[in-house]
């Protein structure tokens, strides 16, 4: 049990398994520059954790050691990462929690083998108009309308129905980027909406499809060229597969 400075608390990293949670023991802690990575758990669950003096910020030091430590845990194995920033009281507190869902986190554990998250954006292309209007007569007739009869409310409800046409046309293409990568994929997710997109979504692929998944989003952006714009990004921990808190006992 690592030892605690006051007052006492325990960030706590992630959920694993024994052998998998050990290989974080040599990252830098997050928040106290002497703490050490530790590993709090038993018979066959186990939490990484560092003690902490207080609770710490969203300083780049802290969020890079909180992403490295769940980076190092993924390579090894199946994880469950915590958010950034929980903190328990103790370790009994760790074991607990551990104890209290013990079934429902190694079977999240075995379904998270061998897997990992892809994260996927698009965004709809702004310098696409000469396209929009090719497809839409009805934006070719109110642009039109708007070059004869030129004023304010014009030009507003002209760009209004651009900025609608550009929207529904990336929608389009996620929808049909979402329907062809989706049986890569083990499972999926859809994340929140985000300002001037048209997708947002995450896949849990497993490892040996990466290369076949990372492809398809390729190919899939090259088909849909001119409607939306693709990023994608990972692999990453398992955050948007896992219960909300995978500590329940943490505060």
């Amino acid at each position: 049990m690592p030892a605690l400075p006051a007052p006492y608390g325990l960030y706590v990293y992630a959920i694993a398994g024994p052998d998998t949670a050990a290989h974080a023991k040599r990252c830098r802690a997050v928040g106290d520059a002497n703490a050490s990575v530790s590993v709090v758990g038993r018979d066959g669950l186990a939490a990484v954790v560092s003690p902490v003096s207080g609770r710490p910020r969203a300083r780049r030091r802290d969020l890079s050691a909180h992403q490295e430590v769940l980076r190092v845990l993924a390579d090894h194995g199946a994880v469950l990462p915590m958010r950034f920033g929980v903190i328990a009281p103790d370790a009994d507190t760790v074991l607990a929690g551990l104890d209290a869902a013990r079934p429902t986190h190694l079977a999240a554990l075995e379904r998270l083998a061998g897997k990992a998250e892809w994260n996927l954006k698009g965004v709809h292309v702004p310098d696409a108009l000469p396209d929009l209007l090719r497809e839409d007569a009805s934006l070719r007739a109110l642009r039109e309308s708007t070059r004869r009869r030129p004023g304010y409310e014009a030009n507003v409800r002209l760009g209004e129905a651009v900025a609608v046409g550009l929207q529904r046309r990336a929608e389009q293409a996620a929808a049909d980027v979402v329907a062809q990568l989706r049986p890569l994929a083990a499972e999926f997710s859809e994340g929140r909406d985000i300002t001037g997109g048209a997708l947002n979504a995450s896949f849990l692929v497993p490892h040996t499809a990466a290369t076949a998944f990372r492809r398809a989003v390729d190919a899939l952006a090259d088909r849909h060229r001119g409607r939306i714009t693709l990023t994608l990004t990972g692999p990453l921990p398992c955050y948007s597969f896992v219960p909300a808190d995978p500590v329940p006992a943490a505060v």
